[in-house]
């Protein structure tokens, strides 16, 4: 019997029709028999945060997921979401019309080059750790060993983080 873990994923979008990449990843990735989407943030709409200047916003929100595929199989998936639509990835932190992390995957610590787990940066990212508050404000970093409500609570600021839809 395969185990299920649950994982969090964060996505985000800024080409094209936002909502409807975001509705449409969470879609394609419920059809997976390997994956079940337990919960669904609110969406948010962010500043970019570096790349290139001139961006559009983003919109952003956090999936809570249970699958039984491996860290790197999920990673796959992810990528190949993006690819349908229309993800190519040029510059780093590039406007993108879709892009999926995975922030967490249970309590599961792994640094290697292609899968860093928790997300290098979820501690710093109001854009991730506001929805990611929205789904379980008590969930522990891993690493640090802090609620996600206690990161958010310690950012600086939690400015350019605006909730735009409950449902999507």
């Amino acid at each position: 019997m395969e185990i299920q873990v649950k994982a969090y994923l964060g996505l985000g979008s800024n080409l094209g029709d936002r909502t409807a990449m975001l509705r449409g990843a969470r879609q394609a990735l419920q059809r997976q028999p390997s994956v079940s989407v337990v919960a669904s943030s609110p969406l948010y709409e962010t500043a970019p945060v570096g790349g290139p200047a001139g961006q559009p916003p983003y919109l952003n929100a956090v999936l809570a997921i249970g699958t039984v595929l491996t860290p790197e199989r999920l990673l796959e998936l992810c990528q190949q979401v993006e690819k349908e639509f229309g993800r190519v990835r040029s510059e780093r932190w590039d406007a993108r019309t879709l892009d999926i992390d995975i922030l967490l995957f249970g309590t599961l610590l792994r640094l290697e080059p292609e899968l860093i787990l928790p997300h290098p940066r979820l501690h710093e990212r109001a854009f991730v750790l506001t929805p990611l508050v929205d789904l379980d404000p008590e969930l522990v970093h891993p690493v640090v060993y802090l609620t996600v409500g206690e990161l958010l609570q310690r950012l600086d600021t939690t400015e350019g983080v605006q909730r735009v839809a409950d449902v999507w």
